[in-house]
């Protein structure tokens, strides 16, 4: 019999990392005090020219500085921060799902910049991380976006995740009639956590089949926004459960988490019995 996989497939900011990526050191390289004006000038910049506003951000960083380049956005990742727990959660969640004898693996899809997720010291522990990116020529300098990942988009690497086809270019297998148990992971063994509207899609796509989503929040007590949101997500029945983004041992999402590998595994020994 096949080893038996599970997905955990994670948005990236404000669901791992506190706030965007962009936040932590890029947008004050490009020259902005305040991250919120950045963002009103790629809002403004969406609505006037009906651009996606995922491009729109972009768009304004390739402009904003001419001379970036793939190695700069690298590094950006070393500036990243992460939520409490969130550097041994990965290895701890992988040897628990051994010890039920169910292989994790970890999946990113994020609207932020794949260059910078690459750069940051986790990212050795996704077999696939689905971001945002650019074209480069020979020098390492923005040419072209390669790819725009936003709250729609996002879906699709689901389905790629679900049949095994993680190549972004290919689409042929993509859009082949794939038989159920033929399928790499069924969404039954899929967890999506996300923070906010963006991932509704993802959430819907993933529970709609049988798998699981949790909203996370973060952890400022003062600002009670994430919390609202998630608590929304939550009622609406777009996330099966709700949870402070603390990543660390013995924390509701681990013990979610872990709750929910043991299901898996006992569904798998209920079946054995199946005629």
């Amino acid at each position: 019999m096949d080893k038996v996989k599970m997905a955990l497939i994670y948005d990236f900011d404000k669901t791992l990392a506190p706030k965007d990526m962009q936040e932590f050191h890029l947008l004050d390289h490009l020259g902005y005090k305040d991250p919120e004006s950045f963002w009103q000038k790629c809002n403004a910049l969406s609505k006037a020219t009906n651009m996606d506003g995922i491009l729109a951000y972009m768009y304004n960083i390739a402009k904003e500085d001419p001379t970036i380049t793939k190695d700069i956005l690298f590094r950006e990742g070393s500036y990243i921060e992460y939520f409490k727990g969130v550097d041994t959660w990965f290895d701890r969640i992988n040897e628990y799902g051994k010890s039920q004898g169910i292989e994790i693996e970890h999946y990113i899809i994020s609207s932020g910049l794949k260059e910078i997720i690459l750069g940051t010291s986790i990212a050795s522990k996704f077999k696939k991380i689905y971001a945002c990116s650019y074209y480069y020529d020979e020098d390492g300098h923005i040419k072209w976006p390669t790819r725009v990942v936003n709250y729609t988009t996002k879906t699709q690497y689901i389905f790629r995740i679900n049949k095994g086809v993680l190549d972004e270019t290919n689409d042929i297998d993509l859009n082949k009639s794939t038989k159920d148990e033929d399928k790499y992971i069924p969404y039954d063994r899929m967890i999506y956590f996300g923070d906010g509207l963006t991932d509704v899609p993802s959430m819907k796509v993933v529970t709609g089949f049988g798998g699981t989503s949790i909203a996370v929040y973060g952890q400022d007590k003062k600002d009670k926004t994430a919390l609202n949101l998630a608590k929304e997500l939550y009622e609406d029945k777009r996330a099966t459960f709700m949870a402070k983004a603390d990543y660390s041992k013995g924390s509701k999402i681990e013990k979610i988490v872990m709750g929910i590998i043991d299901r898996v595994a006992t569904d798998i020994k209920l079946n054995e019995y199946r005629d």
